[in-house]
C-alpha cells in the first residue's frame, strides 16, 4: 500500500492518508518507495490510484495529471528518494470541483494557477473587456497577468451613461464598461445608421475624463419615431414595405438625403432637413422600384425573357441612350432613351435572355443523308461546288434582313439560334467554326449588304468576315475500311454519301481534323499517318485519280501525326552465307530495341524468285522489309518507316554501303517489298525487283559485306555488273567503272574486280542477249563459269 499525504483540509479519499506540512515533510514521513500527494479541491472518484510507473527513468520522475484549467492539478506521485524532473501526464484529467478563492455561480472559481508560474496577480475579464472580473493574487506577486477564460458576466449598470438621442433601450447592453487599463475617456457610441464620429448617440463618461474615444463595434439602435415621417418625400412607383422610415440624420449640417433603389443611388425616398440645399446620397436603406418608365424601346422581332424593365438611370447623369446587352452581345437588347439624348451608353445586366424571331434559317444539303435535321429550317439548298456561289444563290432568294445558313454536315442540337452580331458588326458575314476549324459550315448573313457588295469579290475569304468562337459540331463522316494495299484502288471502287469519307487500312487515329468545304482548294486529301493508312478523302477526288492520289492537286500532310501505322514485318533471307548468323542476330537485336513488327527468317530456298516468294509468304503485312544475309543493318535505321499508300503499290529500295568499292546505292540493300507484287511476279526479267513498280528511298539501311570468300566476292560482282552493263545511263556507267577499278583493300576484294571484269567480257561475248544473261541466276551455271574463268568453286 502506497503512502498518501495532504496539507490543510483532509481530502478523505483514503483511510490511511496523513497530513504533512509540505512535500519535503511528506518525503521524510514516507515509508514506501513512492507516495501520493493529494488535495481536497479535486474529484478523485474515477481516478486510478493503482498507477505504477514504468521501470527506468519514469520511476525516478514526479508524475502529475492535469486539471481542466492547467497542466498541473496539484496531484502528484513522488519517489521517496526525490526527483529531478516532472512527467506531465495526459492520460487522465483530474477535475477541480471546489473553489478556494471565491463563490459565485457566474464565475468558475475552481480555476487555479499553474504551479510552475512565478507569483502573479491573475486578472480576469468580463464579457466586455479583459478587466473588470475577479483577481487571483499569489503571495508576493506584483506583476499582472490577464486571463482570457473564464469570464465574469457583468450584470450591473454603471451610472456613467449619458443618452444623447431617442434610443431603443432594449437593443443595447448597458452593462458595458471600459478597460481599466485605459486612461479616462468619454466613450462615444454611434447607431445603426451612422458611426459615433458622425452621430454620437450615447456616451459613457469616466470620472475626470475630457478626451473622447469613439466606439463603432458596439452600436445603439435608434428608437422608432412616428413624427419623423413628415420629413420624407416618397416618389410613385416604389415598394417601400421594407424601407425603414425611422432613419434620421445627424443634427448638423443640414442636407437633403437622397436614397436609392435596387438600380441606382437615386430614385428612392428623400429626407429633407429644414433649410437644406445640398444633396447627400445614402447607400442604405433602399427602396424597390416596381413601375416601368415610358422611355423604353424594344426592337421589333425581339422576344425578351427575364429582363428587368424597372431599371432606371442615375438622375445625376446627363441624358443618354442606354443600350442594353443580350446573352450574346453588348448590343441588341432593349434601349432606354432619355429625352434629348444623342450619346449612347452601354449597360450590362446579368441573366438577360432575348431571341430574334424573324430570322430565316436555310439549310445546305451536302447529299450526306442528313437533310432536314437542321431545326426550323424553311429553305433547303443543294451544295454543288463552293460556298461563295451557294451563299450568293441563297441571298437572292431571302426576303428577311438576316439569314442563318446552316449545313447538313453539322449537328445543331445544342446550338443557340438566338445569337446575333454586335451592332457595329451587323454588315459582316459571321462564320461559325466546325469543331476547331475556323472556316466552318455555318453563317449568319446580312442579306441586303451581302448582295450589294459580294460581286466585288472573287473569293469568299476576301469578304468582310467575322470568325466567331462558337463551334458547331461536325457529324461523323462515313468510314470505309478496305484491304487494298494502297488507298488508290479503294477510292476508285467505292462510293459514299456526303462530301468527305475516311479511308482506312487499319491503324488508329487519336483525333479527327475538319476539312473545310469552302472551295476546291480547301477540300484537301488529308493523310492522318506517316504511311497514309488512314486518309480523309473529299468526294471531288475520285474524278481526278488515274494511278495515284497525287493526281489530285490538293493534299494536306500537316495532320500526319494524328494516326498510327502498323509496323512492317521483317524477313531475313539467307542461303548458306558465312556471315548470315552474325547478321541475323544483329538484326534481331535492332528490331527488338525498336519494338518493330514481327521478324521472320527464310533459309535455304534455291532460286532467286523462289526465295523472294518464300519470304513474301512469311509476311503478315502488305509490305515487308527484306534483309539479305550479306547486309549488316544500320543500328539507327527507322523501322517505323512506311510505304506511301497514296501511290500505286510498288517496291521501295533503300541504300547500302559497299565495303569494297565505296559505292552507296540499292545493291544488296534492304528492300521494302510489296507482298502481292512479289507473289505475282513470274521472275522472267533480269532483275526481279526492277520488274515491278519501284522507288528508291535514300535511307542508309546498312553495310553490304559480300567479300567474305573469293567465290562470294566474284559471284556477287558478276551478277551485279551484268545488270549494270544492261543500262546505258550515266549513273550505271559510273557504278560499273567503280566495280571494275576500286578495291579498298578488304580481304578477297580483288575477286570482286575479277567478277566485274568477267561480267563485262561475258556480256560482250553474248552481245547482251537476255536469255544468255539470265543464266547468271542459275547456281550451277555460275559455279561452272567461275571454275572455268578463275578456277573458283562454291564454298
Amino acid at each position: 500500500m502506497t503512502d498518501v499525504f495532504y496539507s490543510g483540509i483532509k481530502p478523505n479519499v483514503f483511510p490511511h492518508e496523513r497530513e504533512a506540512d509540505n512535500v519535503d515533510h511528506a518525503r521524510e514521513l514516507c515509508v514506501t518507495p513512492h507516495f501520493w500527494w493529494i488535495n481536497h479541491l479535486s474529484d478523485y472518484s474515477k481516478f486510478n490510484f493503482n498507477f505504477n510507473p514504468q521501470r527506468g527513468s519514469q520511476a525516478l520522475q514526479r508524475h502529475t495529471w492535469p486539471s481542466q484549467h492547467q497542466k498541473d492539478s496539484g496531484t502528484y506521485f513522488i519517489p521517496k528518494q526525490g526527483y529531478k524532473d516532472t512527467n506531465y501526464r495526459i492520460d487522465y484529467i483530474i477535475p477541480r470541483i471546489k473553489a478556494e478563492w471565491g463563490d459565485d455561480r457566474d464565475f468558475d472559481f475552481t480555476w487555479h494557477p499553474d504551479p510552475t508560474d512565478p507569483p502573479l496577480i491573475y486578472q480576469f475579464g468580463t464579457q466586455h473587456q479583459k478587466t473588470g472580473g475577479p483577481r487571483y493574487i499569489v503571495d508576493g506577486a506584483t506583476d499582472v497577468k490577464y486571463v482570457d477564460l473564464p469570464k465574469e458576466q457583468k450584470t450591473s449598470v454603471d451610472d456613467c451613461w449619458v443618452i444623447l438621442e431617442n434610443v431603443d433601450h432594449e437593443s443595447f447592453d448597458w452593462t458595458w464598461h471600459p478597460d481599466d487599463t485605459d486612461p479616462p475617456f468619454i466613450y462615444v457610441f454611434g447607431n445603426q445608421w451612422f458611426p459615433a464620429e458622425v452621430m454620437p448617440t450615447v456616451e459613457y463618461h469616466v470620472p475626470g475624463a475630457t478626451d473622447r474615444k469613439y466606439i463603432n463595434d458596439c452600436i445603439v439602435k435608434l428608437a422608432d419615431d412616428s413624427t419623423n415621417i413628415k420629413n420624407w418625400t416618397i416618389p410613385e412607383g416604389l415598394n417601400v414595405d421594407n424601407f425603414d422610415f425611422n432613419w434620421r440624420p445627424p443634427k448638423h449640417p443640414p442636407f437633403i438625403y437622397q436614397f436609392g433603389t435596387q438600380h441606382q443611388k437615386t430614385g428612392g425616398p428623400s429626407y429633407v432637413v429644414s433649410g437644406a440645399t445640398e444633396i447627400k446620397y445614402i447607400e442604405l436603406p433602399n427602396a424597390i422600384k416596381t413601375n416601368r418608365d415610358s422611355y423604353w424601346i424594344v426592337p421589333k422581332d425581339l422576344v425578351v425573357e427575364s429582363f428587368d424593365f424597372t431599371w432606371h438611370p442615375d438622375d445625376t447623369e446627363p441624358p443618354f441612350i442606354y443600350q442594353f446587352n443580350t446573352q450574346h452581345q453588348a448590343t441588341g437588347g432593349p434601349r432606354y432613351v432619355m429625352p434629348n439624348a444623342t450619346e449612347i451608353k452601354y449597360v450590362t445586366q446579368d441573366n438577360v435572355k432575348v431571341q430574334y424571331t424573324n430570322v430565316t434559317i436555310c439549310e445546305i444539303d451536302h447529299i450526306d443523308g442528313n437533310e432536314g435535321k437542321v431545326p426550323n429550317a424553311t429553305k433547303i439548298v443543294r451544295y454543288f461546288d463552293n460556298y461563295l456561289s451557294i451563299l450568293k444563290r441563297i441571298a437572292k432568294n431571302i426576303d428577311t434582313k438576316f439569314v442563318w445558313i446552316c449545313s447538313s454536315v453539322c449537328d445543331y442540337t445544342n446550338f443557340d439560334f438566338a445569337w446575333h452580331p454586335v451592332e457595329w458588326q451587323e454588315t459582316m458575314l459571321h462564320v461559325f467554326p466546325s469543331d476547331d476549324e475556323k472556316f466552318g459550315d455555318t453563317f449568319y448573313m446580312n442579306v441586303e449588304h451581302f448582295l450589294e457588295t459580294i460581286e466585288d469579290f472573287t473569293s469568299l475569304e476576301d469578304y468582310d468576315l467575322n470568325f466567331t468562337d462558337i463551334p458547331v459540331a461536325r457529324r461523323p463522316m462515313p468510314v470505309i475500311t478496305h484491304k487494298y494495299d494502297t488507298q488508290v484502288e479503294a477510292i476508285q471502287t467505292n462510293d459514299w454519301q456526303g462530301p468527305l469519307a475516311l479511308f482506312t487500312v487499319g491503324g488508329t487515329v487519336d483525333e479527327m481534323p475538319v476539312v473545310p468545304l469552302w472551295k476546291l482548294q480547301t477540300k484537301t486529301v488529308v493523310p492522318l499517318s506517316k504511311g497514309a493508312s488512314q486518309i480523309i478523302v473529299p468526294a471531288t477526288v475520285k474524278s481526278y485519280i488515274k494511278k495515284q492520289v497525287y493526281d489530285y492537286p490538293f493534299i494536306d500532310r500537316t495532320q500526319a501525326h494524328l494516326g498510327y501505322d502498323k509496323p512492317l514485318d521483317v524477313v531475313f533471307i539467307d542461303n548458306g552465307e558465312t556471315n548470315a548468323e552474325f547478321n541475323y542476330l544483329h538484326l534481331k537485336k535492332c528490331t527488338e530495341q525498336a519494338n518493330n513488327g514481327k521478324l521472320h527468317r527464310s533459309t535455304g530456298v534455291n532460286g532467286r524468285a523462289a526465295a523472294y516468294k518464300a519470304a513474301a509468304e512469311l509476311s503478315t503485312t502488305p509490305w515487308f522489309f527484306a534483309v539479305f544475309a550479306k547486309l549488316h543493318v544500320n543500328k539507327d535505321f527507322d523501322w517505323s518507316w512506311q510505304p506511301d499508300r497514296l501511290q500505286e503499290p510498288k517496291h521501295y529500295i533503300f541504300h547500302a554501303y559497299n565495303t569494297v568499292n565505296k559505292l552507296v546505292y540499292g545493291h544488296q540493300a534492304m528492300i521494302a517489298y510489296n507482298r502481292e507484287l512479289v507473289l505475282n511476279n513470274p521472275g522472267e526479267g533480269l532483275d526481279f525487283t526492277l520488274d515491278s513498280a519501284h522507288e528508291v528511298v535514300p535511307m542508309m539501311s546498312g553495310t553490304a559485306e559480300y567479300a567474305d570468300t573469293p567465290w562470294s566476292a566474284w559471284r556477287t560482282a558478276f551478277r551485279e555488273c551484268i545488270k549494270l552493263k544492261c543500262n546505258e545511263d550515266s549513273e550505271s556507267k559510273y557504278r560499273l567503272e567503280q566495280w571494275l577499278t576500286v578495291n579498298t583493300g578488304v580481304p578477297f576484294g580483288e575477286y570482286s574486280i575479277y567478277g566485274a571484269e568477267d561480267a563485262v567480257e561475258y556480256y560482250d561475248a553474248v552481245k547482251g542477249d537476255i536469255a544468255e544473261l539470265k543464266k547468271s541466276y542459275e547456281w550451277d551455271w555460275l559455279a561452272s563459269y567461275a571454275l572455268l574463268k578463275r578456277n573458283l568453286s562454291p564454298n
